[in-house]
């Protein structure tokens, strides 16, 4: 099969059959094979129902999976990674603002460019510019820093992924927004960015506010930390409590040496523990042992995980 069509969606009925119809347009000019896989993540409209008629008239193409309740589109992608069965993965929103007229030269170039992943850079944008556009930016600015990986727009929801990045990368919580830096760690590093159309919306309303940029910076850190020291976590919590314990530590000798120096000289000096700075230093030591602590225990947590020899292998002869 060519092509695997991934459309997570919630209450989007209104669109579905449209959306259908231009894909069937699109992949049968091409002569692409070609399955769609509709998540539905929970949707309280008419969304399932009408679903479930295009599956009755094109039962070898349309997919379908419903939720019970919402629970956001990184479950949906991860379920509807684990189905696909494409050649080529293409993930879509079903609210008609990506266009399925880009679908051939993504797969071009995955099939041809040899791309991992390429995601799509909606250049011209038609949303709010000051609710959706500008913290968009900075957002996307933010990643580019953290990340290292040079997209205009990372959570774009049109996408192409070679089969197998889709296989070998866990999408959890939130973390769609972030795929290309999760198959990056995979090992797929050659990752591609495409201007696409970006279509106004022409149903319903966006299911996104602005805390969604709250939670991707929050996200995105969890994400580097996790990368960075998730399987060695002592590498930071130890050597940010050992440099916090021994600063401490000279902190108290420098205030008790000030106390021993006027003893010896017959000078009055105060009690040491009437200096602030005695119990800023004796603080100082105090977190730096919960560090140490907390680093050694994550080690243990880490040692001991199911998945700490859990390695991707490309090839073995």
């Amino acid at each position: 099969m060519d092509i695997s069509i991934i459309v997570p969606l919630y209450n989007e009925d209104e669109s579905l059959n449209e959306l259908y119809s231009w894909i069937e347009r699109v992949m049968n000019e091409n002569k692409f094979s070609y399955e769609i896989l509709f998540i539905n993540d929970g949707s309280t409209d008419n969304s399932w129902n009408v679903i479930e008629q295009l599956k009755a008239a094109h039962p070898e193409i349309v997919k379908a999976i419903c939720f019970r309740r919402n629970y956001g589109k990184s479950p949906a992608l991860f379920c509807g990674f684990e189905r696909a069965q494409g050649d080529v993965v293409i993930t879509m929103d079903a609210d008609l603002q990506d266009s399925p007229d880009e679908i051939p030269e993504l797969y071009r170039m995955i099939k041809e460019d040899g791309y991992d992943l390429v995601s799509g850079w909606k250049k011209v944008r038609h949303d709010n510019k000051i609710m959706k556009n500008i913290p968009s930016k900075l957002y996307n600015a933010t990643a580019r820093h953290i990340t290292g990986i040079k997209l205009h727009d990372m959570n774009c929801g049109l996408k192409a992924y070679k089969n197998e990045v889709v296989k070998n990368i866990e999408v959890y919580g939130d973390m769609h927004r972030y795929i290309p830096y999760l198959a990056k760690e995979a090992g797929f590093s050659k990752i591609g960015e495409k201007a696409v159309i970006h279509q106004k919306r022409k149903y319903g309303v966006s299911k996104f506010g602005l805390n969604r940029f709250v939670h991707g910076y929050l996200d995105l850190l969890s994400l580097w930390f996790l990368q960075k020291f998730g399987r060695n976590p002592m590498h930071l919590f130890g050597l940010l409590g050992s440099i916090m314990f021994f600063l401490g530590l000279i902190a108290v000798m420098v205030v008790g040496g000030v106390k021993l120096n006027a003893i010896l000289n017959n000078t009055p000096a105060p009690l040491v523990t009437s200096s602030p700075y005695f119990y800023l230093a004796l603080t100082t030591m105090i977190l730096g042992v919960q560090l140490f602590v907390t680093g050694f225990l994550g080690e243990l947590v880490s040692r001991n995980a199911a998945g700490r020899n859990d390695y991707k292998i490309r090839k073995e002869i």
